[in-house]
């Protein structure tokens, strides 16, 4: 029987999955044995699918893909698939629209999360808005993208909406930087009643002590709503002689106040190890965007990007992962504390 639940979140038993070895040596995750499950050149005009975001959809799947275009320029790709493994892509970009039907496309769009709230689905990526900033989108249907006005003021990125409202209001991570690349590197959210208004900003975490976060962190795949609090998959960074080192961490937040963390896992729960995540367009890259979760059988896949290249699938369960992160827990006053001052 299981030690925790998974909450407002439906029953998904067709979800991809493979069972993990007896033992583990270290974290109690694994990687998809026939990884990457999407490799290059997936469709005419893009060299590389990673860091996308899937849901369950009528019995299937859909997902907001990565499209590296052969020019260089990123944009927002729509994919189907029966198993959530196999992908087809249509070969047009996401189209876009304003509240009144017209063109309102972004100038590039990249690393995007799909999340479900009440009826609708909202996509929220990394733009232009006169420098890196964070953009939305709703849709019911997929078929019709509705942009909405950017939330934030540039420069931000790694915005993560939460998929349900909490005292009324939308929730969404960001992660606030500068016109580089993102010296800034802590963790916030910020509330709206519809999406056009934006407070209530508090801090979440911090970049970590470990080596693995100690450049910076972001938001990763939308926190799955649990009985122990809010399951977050996020990305740390750490700065090498040879660059950046994107590894997968795990925290549980306070499920009233989720800008408070119960437990941060001190140690990464997936590091850089494989081929497909040692190369690629850029080396050493496990980033997280999405997991489907099963509320019955508390299985969880999580797809990350890999190495900016490929997407890779990893497994585990809610008992064990909330485990391995409560008993390898370390936090701060920073973690712990509202986030308001």
């Amino acid at each position: 029987m299981s030690k925790y639940k998974i909450l407002n979140s439906p029953v998904v038993p067709n979800m991809p999955w493979q069972d993990g070895p007896a033992e583990f040596n270290g974290a109690p995750v694994w990687r998809y044995s026939q990884n990457p499950i999407i490799g290059r050149n997936p469709l005419p005009g893009v060299a590389r699918i990673f860091n996308s975001a899937v849901v369950p959809y009528n019995g299937a799947f859909i997902g907001v893909f990565r499209g590296e275009q052969t020019n260089g320029i990123p944009y927002i790709y729509l994919g189907h698939s029966e198993d959530a493994i196999h992908w087809t892509f249509d070969q047009e970009k996401i189209h876009f629209v304003d509240e009144q039907g017209n063109d309102f496309m972004p100038v590039y769009a990249y690393d995007p999360r799909l999340v479900k709230v009440e009826d609708t689905y909202y996509i929220i990526w990394c733009g232009d808005f006169y420098g890196a900033a964070i953009g939305i989108a709703k849709t019911k249907d997929f078929k019709t993208f509705v942009r909405l006005e950017n939330p934030f003021l540039p420069f931000n990125r790694n915005a993560v909406l939460f998929p349900r409202k909490i005292n009324g209001n939308f929730v969404m991570f960001s992660r606030p930087s500068d016109s580089g690349h993102t010296p800034f590197g802590d963790v916030f959210i910020s509330e709206s009643p519809d999406l056009t208004y934006w407070g209530k900003h508090r801090h979440v975490m911090s970049k970590g002590n470990e080596w693995w976060e100690s450049l910076k962190i972001g938001g990763g795949a939308a926190p799955i709503e649990t009985s122990e609090g809010w399951l977050l998959f996020y990305h740390g960074v750490s700065g090498t002689c040879n660059g950046y080192v994107y590894s997968i961490g795990g925290a549980i937040l306070d499920i009233d106040e989720p800008s408070r963390v119960k437990y941060r896992c001190e140690t990464f729960l997936l590091t850089p190890e494989e081929w497909y995540e040692e190369r690629g367009f850029v080396p050493n890259v496990c980033f997280p965007c999405a997991t489907i979760h099963d509320s019955e059988t508390g299985r969880i896949a999580i797809y990350y990007g890999a190495a900016d290249s490929y997407v890779g699938l990893a497994f585990t369960t809610l008992d064990q992962i909330i485990d391995y992160i409560r008993d390898h827990s370390v936090t701060n006053v920073t973690d712990t504390e509202m986030g308001r001052r």
